[in-house]
């Protein structure tokens, strides 16, 4: 068995419900024949990480380390890893681990994130029983084919803006891949904030027309500098006439309740669809017709896979796509986590650990 560097992890965990996280520290799992260990230079900060430190959802066993953006140095490998060596610079997402075999429907269909054996950054059982811890912490241990290599062009200068790429960024490109998504169709962003001002830039540069959603006004400029070709505020009934029938795809990254889904129906050119990117507080009630006499559908997307991942990294480098962020050294991180829930972040929060990045 492989020794690796990091006999002990020191992280930032949760010890209960709350927006607090203190020093923590785990013996992590043995390094397994296809797994790599991580040394952690950036972590993002996604809003899955407040909803499970502060409990919104049902099943967080504390003490819990949070963390699904993250990008560090490989420090060692498993027997049996042949595409990644040490020192690489890798990405790695919300999944670390799905079981890959012949008979998995999923995972032979590229859809590992929804494999029955999936275990994510945090939270989650492996299946030998030991427990994922994540990002806000000095290393990690995942499954190689979790680890994606950051493009040159962003690891060399760039590398901080990497992390909201391994959560937000793949959670918008995936789904824009696997519906289709093509030059010159009218794709609708509503939500613009973490997901959404990446979405954008996504769709821009893949020759769509963008149109993007927001009731704050001030984000206009900003929306129109990422790529957009047309700003539409949500708060002006007479600017959302001009989307009657128009879109052939909207994306819908925010989860607030007030999400008018049945206005969002009226967007939508005939065979369209609504691609829900965040999860909505309570429930969404459609009348059948509209689904039968318009051709719309609705659907969800869940991160992205191995099959993806690296397309997103290869992509954004191409297309020159980086997220907007503000930085934290790690020390701070409950200021950091603040300042991510009360909103006023733009658009994503990355923390950086004091370790040398060459």
């Amino acid at each position: 068995m492989v020794q690796g560097k990091f006999d002990i992890i020191h992280g930032w965990a949760a010890m209960k419900p709350g927006l607090k996280v203190e020093p923590w520290s785990y013996e992590p799992r043995p390094i397994g024949p296809h797994d790599v260990e991580i040394e952690i230079m950036h972590c993002g900060i996604c809003g899955t990480d407040l909803h499970s430190i502060k409990a919104d959802w049902e099943g967080v066993n504390y003490p819990v380390i949070v963390g699904h953006e993250i990008v560090g140095r490989v420090v060692t490998k498993g027997e049996n890893v042949t595409r990644l060596v040490e020192n690489d610079i890798v990405g790695v997402g919300g999944q670390i681990y799905s079981c890959q075999h012949d008979d998995c429907s999923e995972c032979n269909r590229g859809l590992d994130s929804y494999c029955s054996k999936a275990v994510y950054a945090f939270n989650t059982k492996y299946p030998d029983g030991g427990r994922s811890q994540g990002g806000y912490a000095s290393a990690i241990r995942v499954d190689a084919n979790y680890a994606f290599k950051i493009p040159d062009a962003i690891a060399n200068g760039y590398l901080e803006y990497a992390p909201p790429l391994m959560c937000a960024g793949v959670t918008t490109f995936a789904p824009m891949i696997r519906k289709g998504v093509k030059k010159g169709d009218k794709v609708g962003i509503v939500g613009i904030g973490g997901l959404g001002h990446l979405a954008i830039q996504f769709a821009h540069a893949l020759g769509t027309e963008v149109y993007a959603f927001s009731h704050s006004q001030n984000k206009k400029q900003q929306c129109l500098n990422l790529g957009a070709s047309y700003f539409i505020n949500t708060s002006d009934e007479e600017n959302l006439k001009s989307v009657h029938h128009k879109l052939n795809y909207l994306f819908v990254t925010s989860s607030s309740e007030s999400n008018q889904y049945n206005k969002y129906m009226s967007w939508m050119d005939f065979g369209g669809t609504i691609v829900l990117l965040a999860l909505p507080a309570g429930k969404m009630s459609f009348a059948p017709a509209e689904f039968v006499y318009s051709g719309i559908a609705v659907t969800g997307s869940l991160m992205g896979g191995i099959d993806v991942l690296q397309k997103t990294l290869d992509f954004a480098a191409k297309h020159n796509i980086r997220p907007i962020i503000e930085r934290f050294p790690m020390e701070k991180i409950n200021e950091a986590l603040l300042h991510v829930d009360s909103g006023k972040v733009r658009y994503r929060a990355v923390l950086d650990n004091p370790v040398t990045e060459n």
